[in-house]
């Protein structure tokens, strides 16, 4: 077992040079599996694959045998670049630059991995063994379609015996300074693909015809006309959005034989998403006629209510920043809906403004300092 401390920005600018593009490994895993194992880890590789889906590659590293167990869930892919041209720099170069680092990944998410990483090296240089075990769970399937990335090893994990007891999810999670926010649940999200079928025919004669795009106009305005709720103790309203209507018609006397919608529905703890199929249905079908839609949830809304952990996690970033967070469930999903079926679960990461952009960055002095709160945090748990 290794006692030197790893420096938080040079693992981060070392992970920005692995060209991890979802579901590309890109050396990234190999990277870390190369610095755990120095630092004591036992790594598992975990190649998952599904029909129609490309094979991913993650890894799962443990540090210690017995409870408790904290796990850092996180994931070394990245989306794509967008056009290089448009950087002021090599997207995959890690370049430092006036205190900030450059770099696709930088804030979402390789700045927290490597914080961890770091805070871990510095937890055994200081404190020794846990009294516990650490472990880490990173994927290479987050900013892609999430099947084979970090649900199924949570899978292969309770296949194996392994227990998590609590887990921080290293998401960007603050809107505006390092400090602001912690995650403690999110909102649902549904998608929805309607497609309404009419009777094709000439503009001039409508009583021949059955024109489908008044339909799905009469059904969109009435999913929309009403807030779906008012929001609830932790979560903010519930909204359905309309994000495609599309008929495909270039003529201007022909009525459409088909038109088709799609929307999106995020949700909090006032629904679920069997509930809100049923809303649906039953609001299509008061206005009838021939329709098809099809469902798809990319996760239920959840919520680890206030409790020690997130007291432990908010008072540690409160001690180094001189910020109390916010305990929110806003925003998108993230794969801690899938670790809360196993255990309590958090969030807390970096500043989001510039994740998936042009000339993604993050200051240095922010990943030095989320090092320094994971370190606390480590303390903390095995206090």
């Amino acid at each position: 077992m290794s006692s030197g401390v790893l420096d938080p920005v040079d693992l981060t600018q070392r992970l920005i040079r692995c060209p991890s593009v979802t579901p590309a490994e890109g050396g990234a895993l190999d990277l870390l599996q190369a610095e755990l194992e120095t630092l004591g880890f036992t790594c598992h590789r975990l190649v998952f694959s599904e029909d129609g889906t490309p094979d991913v590659d993650n890894l799962y590293a443990r540090l210690g045998t017995a409870a408790p167990n904290i796990c850092f869930a996180g994931h070394t892919d990245v989306v794509p670049t967008g056009d290089p041209a448009a950087w002021s720099c090599d997207p995959f170069s890690g370049e430092l630059r006036d205190g900030m680092l450059f770099g696709r990944g930088a804030s979402d998410m390789k700045g927290a991995v490597a914080a961890f990483v770091a805070a871990v090296s510095a937890y055994l240089a200081a404190q020794g063994a846990p009294a516990g075990s650490i472990s880490l769970l990173i994927t290479g399937d987050e900013e892609g379609p999430s099947i084979n990335g970090t649900r199924k090893v949570l899978q292969w994990l309770a296949e194996q015996g392994e227990r998590l007891d609590a887990c921080l999810v290293g998401e960007p999670t603050n809107p505006g300074e390092l400090g602001d926010m912690i995650k403690i649940g999110r909102r649902g999200s549904m998608n929805g693909w309607l497609t309404v079928r009419g009777v094709q025919g000439h503009t001039a004669y409508p009583h021949l015809a059955d024109n489908p795009v008044h339909r799905l106009v009469t059904m969109l305005a009435a999913l929309t006309a009403e807030p779906l709720d008012q929001g609830s103790e932790h979560f903010q309203a519930s909204t359905l959005q309309v994000t495609t209507v599309d008929v495909g018609n270039p003529a201007t006397n022909v009525i459409p034989g088909e038109a088709r919608a799609t929307f999106n529905i995020r949700f909090n703890d006032l629904h679920s998403g069997a509930s809100l199929e049923s809303w649906l249905r039953e609001t299509l079908d008061r206005i009838g006629g021939d329709y098809d839609l099809q469902i798809k949830l990319s996760g239920e809304s959840f919520l680890c209510p206030p409790g020690p952990f997130s007291e432990l996690i908010a008072s540690s970033v409160e001690t180094e920043t001189g910020r109390r967070p916010e305990l929110s469930t806003t925003g998108g999903t993230s794969d801690a809906r899938f670790i809360k079926d196993y255990c309590q679960v958090a969030e807390f990461g970096l500043v989001g403004q510039t994740m998936h952009k042009i000339d993604e960055r993050t200051p240095a002095a922010d990943v030095e300092s989320l090092a320094r709160i994971y370190h606390r945090i480590l303390r903390g748990y095995f206090t």
